[in-house]
This record gives structure tokens, sequence and C-alpha cells, in this order.
């Protein structure tokens, strides 16, 4: 009974912050004192671009950041009230080659997903922006899946009603919602593993879960280096985010070092380009510090982003260009929300 009042009043207050986010967002009022934060950074952290809710989508839910059509709203809104500039535009500024135009935004992408060409790119090009996407390089062209992206296709195709956390507690599901809600918390579980233990939990579940992945499934979902070396010459820009995806507070610094020092040569190699900026895999304040910030300086990258709530000041991100904060954008996320995480305010939310 407590649990389903607790559910109740929880969706009370999200109806009512909701009500509040339209009304602020049709007014005018989410713009209120925009002129305080004009010197801000903003920096836009997407992941795919993709329906969510699509016949066969087997993947991971979270890391769909927007429907295509919500996409294209928001690059909307982002030209009308802000200045949208390029990674080069944000390195140049740092290394005090020119200064920031006022409203500056930054439109980031993390991984390299496929639908960042087949889908993001198209509508960046029709708006005229710049975007810089950070390849986690050991996925690129390939059919190693992310761990989630894994988990998500087993949780989707099994017919077992049940699965063993790493606490040794087990957990059922009766119907597809309840099976979905036991895989987010289920992969969510695993960051919290030393990386070999969340390896050997994830090898396991195919078997656990009686499923057979299709042999080269996963590389339908990644980008390929011709695509990247393709939306290169066009004027997107590209950047390190490991070799495979650890959480470099999770493993030795000397680990560390191969993966960022190998994402960067890797991608380097691949483009023909120096890169100069770097995004920390889950990118949350447990997840990177000092040590690991000094391993990207020592790698040759001028820039890292963070997914600590954003907008940045412009001040902050000149003290320590190596944690500038990233604006997470979710598919769950309306427009009038959408405006709401641009403002300054949201660098408090908890």
């Amino acid at each position: 009974m407590y649990s389903e009042q607790t559910k109740t009043t929880k969706s009370i207050r999200s109806s009512i912050i909701k009500k509040i986010t339209a009304l602020a967002f049709d007014t005018g009022l989410i713009r209120g004192g925009r002129q305080l934060w004009s010197k801000s950074l903003t920096v836009l952290n997407y992941h795919r671009i993709d329906d969510p809710h699509r016949e066969g989508f087997a993947s991971f839910l979270p890391t769909v950041s927007a429907h295509p059509d919500e996409f294209n709203h928001q690059m909307e809104y982002l030209d009308r009230w802000f200045n949208v500039i390029s990674l080069r535009d944000v390195i140049n500024w740092l290394a005090g080659r020119h200064s920031l135009p006022p409203y500056a935004a930054l439109i980031t992408f993390d991984d390299g997903y496929l639908d960042n060409y087949t889908t993001a790119y198209p509508i960046l090009k029709r708006h005229e922006f710049p975007a810089v996407i950070y390849l986690t390089s050991g996925h690129i062209d390939t059919d190693v899946p992310f761990y989630w992206d894994l988990a998500a296709y087993c949780f989707f195709h099994t017919r077992v009603d049940h699965v063993l956390f790493p606490d040794h507690t087990e957990h059922f599901w009766r119907n597809p919602i309840d099976r979905a809600k036991v895989s987010n918390s289920w992969i969510e579980s695993m960051k919290a593993l030393p990386e070999t233990q969340k390896q050997e939990w994830v090898s396991r579940l195919p078997e656990k879960l009686a499923v057979s992945i299709p042999h080269n499934y996963f590389r339908k979902l990644m980008m390929n280096w011709d695509q990247v070396r393709e939306m290169s010459s066009n004027g997107m820009e590209f950047g390190g985010h490991t070799i495979n995806h650890p959480i470099l507070s999770r493993i030795p610094l000397d680990q560390a070092r191969v993966e960022i020092e190998g994402s960067k040569a890797n991608i380097e190699n691949e483009i023909g380009k120096q890169i100069f900026s770097f995004a920390y895999p889950n990118g949350k304040r447990a997840d990177l510090d000092p040590f690991i910030e000094n391993l990207v300086k020592d790698a040759g990258f001028r820039a890292a982003f963070t997914l600590l709530n954003g907008p940045t000041s412009q001040l902050e991100a000149r003290q320590n260009p190596y944690a500038i904060r990233r604006i997470f954008i979710g598919n769950h996320h309306s427009l009038p929300q959408f405006a709401t995480l641009l403002n300054p305010l949201n660098r408090y939310r908890s």
C-alpha cells in the first residue's frame, strides 16, 4: 500500500512540475533573467536519435536522447535562442585566441551510434550546425556491443522470467513492463562493479537468459570508419571516449592511460586529423578525479567533458578545461523541459 501511495504521489508531483514547466515555456518566463547568463557555455549531450517505440527496438532505451522530430524541434530552439559553436571555437577560446559569442552552445554526442550518421547528421546539416561526436573507438565498425545494449537485447528476447543481480537477489517479472524495469535496474547495477566483475556478469547473461545473439547483429548499431571520415570531411568533429568504455575510476591508472591514449591514436589514425577533446564515460563526479584528468591532459587533449549538470560558466571552464559540464538530454524530455535544462538553475538539480 505504501509503495502504491508513493508512486501516486510522485506521479502527481511530476504532473504538476510538467504543467508549471509548460506554462513557464509558453509565457517566456523560462528565459527570465536571460542576460545574466549570456556568458555561460551550454554544452548539450546526446547519445542516440531514434524512435525507441518503433517495432523491433531491442536496445537500451535510456541511450535514446530524442525522437528525430523532437531533435529537430530542439535544434530549432537552439537556432532561435543560442549561438551554436564548434569544438574548434571552444579550443581557440580556451587558448585565448578569441572570445565566445553570447549564449554559446556546443552540441555533443557520445559513443558513435549509427543513427548519429543516418538521422542526426542530416538534421544538423539542415540547420548548418557543427557538432562533436565522442567515439568509443573499439566499438566503431565492429560487432562488439556495449554491455547495456547486449543486456537490453537479452532481456527483450528472453523467455525466462527471472535474473540474478550482483547482490545475489533474484528479480522476477510477469509482463513486458516489469521486465523492462528489471532490465534497466540490472544494467544500472553493473556500473557499481569493478570492470573485470562487470565483464564477467555481462558475458554470462545470454546463457542465463537463454538467448542466442545473431552474428554481426550489433554491427548495425554503430557507425563505420568510412561514415566517420565522411562526416569529418564535412564539418563534423570527433573526440576520444576511450577504447572500450570503462568507467575510468574503476580501473587501474595504467589501464586508464591505455584507454585514453589509445582512443586518441585510433581516431587520429582513421580520420587523418588531430583530435582535441575527450569525454569521460558515464561522466559523473565519482567517475573521474584529478589523476584521471591529468592523464587526459598528458595524452594531448586540450579539453574534456563530464556529465555533471550544466551549463558551465566561462570562468569555470577556463579554470579547469578538463571538467566542463554537459547537459544530458533524454527521450522523456519535452521541449519545455529541454528549455528548462538549458537554464543555469539546472546546475543545482540533483
